[in-house]
């Protein structure tokens, strides 16, 4: 099957998966589109030489306007969105309106909201809307659904997972591998998890535990953080008594950067300093995003999924976890190829017709095991264990 894929963003999540669908997702074309033209040619020119051949084309449209995306979109089998959430909602209007499938990144669970709410126009029209397809949201709540099917009464579920530098360096012992704001959003706000079966609000940096991974990780810290749990809590409330996700980091993270948090530094609304406005949240990004891009490229990306629950032996556990490092021939990060490659695998399936039309939640919309086979596929090597609860921390990384 030749598969027609748009891609909309050209910054380092866009220019990942269209080299994920160029060279794995069987693409007779790739449209790698952006309001920047020049952002997307060159995203393209390097796509292009990376597989030695011309796959990939580029194109300039606006991603908030829905009569311009709408004729890009025609004719396309599959489109992702790896721009802002904000614009994903009017960007599934226009798919729906060009019948074709899509899906996103996502990350702010108010617009996944209004994405479901388009369930009705997007069966009719034959297409899935498939938002939050990256890491986590993303490929993680996948491996949940999987680690789930491994057990008869599945009970409680835990995810963990953090991008980190190979080689921290003091103070910050972080880099950045994605836009700063999206690091303040992930920090701000409540999480919405599954407490005794029941929802519940916690707020960042809440229940800072000790985790281990295996070398060269080591020792690190996990906590709560927004969105990444995504419908998953409202999905599986009465049915599960947990489900949580923590962001994984190295020690010390949580203290600092709740730090400036109760500083006020998240804050977007000005404050007057020496007769000036200054709003907070712009001079704590201006200060700290070249700080956290001086870590470099060199990281890797940890995902732990855990599954507690019943089978037929009695009371098990299901542990599903991944290491992925930056990729020294293509340079992709980890970050890049954990996000953006399981979203254009959804593309892919959906295009392939292995997803139900509608706009449905991810983890009632993507199988878990045709995903899983295209993500091995892609080098992802998952290390799954089915034990005795209590041992989660032992499973060794592949």
């Amino acid at each position: 099957m030749i598969i027609r894929y748009i891609v909309l963003g050209a910054g380092r999540q866009g220019v990942a998966a269209a080299y994920d669908m160029a060279r794995y997702g069987e693409a007779e074309t790739v449209v790698l589109a952006d309001l920047d033209l020049a952002a997307a040619q060159a995203g393209a020119q390097k796509v292009n030489g990376l597989l030695g051949k011309a796959v990939v084309t580029a194109s300039q449209v606006d991603a908030a306007d829905a009569a311009g995306l709408a004729i890009l979109l025609g004719g396309a089998d599959a489109a992702l969105s790896t721009v802002p959430p904000y614009l994903n909602v009017g960007i599934s209007h226009a798919a729906i309106a060009a019948r074709t499938h899509l899906c996103d990144l996502g990350g702010e669970v108010q617009y996944v909201w209004q994405q479901l709410a388009l369930e009705n126009e997007a069966r009719d029209a034959g297409v899935s809307i498939i938002p939050d397809c990256g890491l986590l949201p993303g490929m993680g709540n996948t491996l949940a659904v999987h680690a789930m099917d491994q057990m008869d009464q599945p009970r409680e579920v835990r995810i963990w997972v953090g991008g980190l530098p190979q080689n921290p360096q003091p103070p910050f012992n972080y880099g950045l591998y994605f836009p700063v704001e999206g690091l303040t959003m992930e920090y701000d706000g409540a999480a919405t998890v599954l407490r005794d079966g029941r929802l519940t609000k916690l707020p960042p940096f809440a229940e800072v535990e000790a985790v281990e991974f295996p070398e060269p990780v080591g020792r690190c810290e996990a906590f709560i953080t927004t969105a990444g749990a995504s419908t998953c809590p409202w999905t599986y409330e009465g049915r599960l008594e947990v489900f949580q996700e923590k962001t994984v980091r190295y020690p010390g993270h949580a203290a600092m950067f709740g730090a400036y948090r109760a500083l006020g530094l998240f804050s977007p609304e000005p404050v007057e300093v020496k007769g000036q406005s200054v709003v907070p949240q712009d001079l704590y990004h201006t200060l700290l995003e070249p700080k956290l891009r001086a870590a470099g490229n060199r990281d890797v990306v940890v995902l732990r999924v855990s599954c507690r629950g019943k089978d037929r032996d009695g009371e098990s556990e299901a542990v599903i976890e991944l290491l992925d490092f930056y990729d020294e021939e293509t340079g992709f990060t980890a970050m890049e190829r954990t996000t953006a490659f399981p979203a254009a695998i959804v593309a892919q399936l959906m295009a392939q017709g292995e997803t139900p039309r509608g706009a449905i939640r991810l983890e009632l919309a993507v199988p878990p095991l045709p995903f899983l086979t295209q993500a091995k596929r892609r080098g992802f090597r998952f290390a799954e264990e089915v034990q005795a609860p209590g041992t989660a921390q032992e499973v060794a990384g592949a």
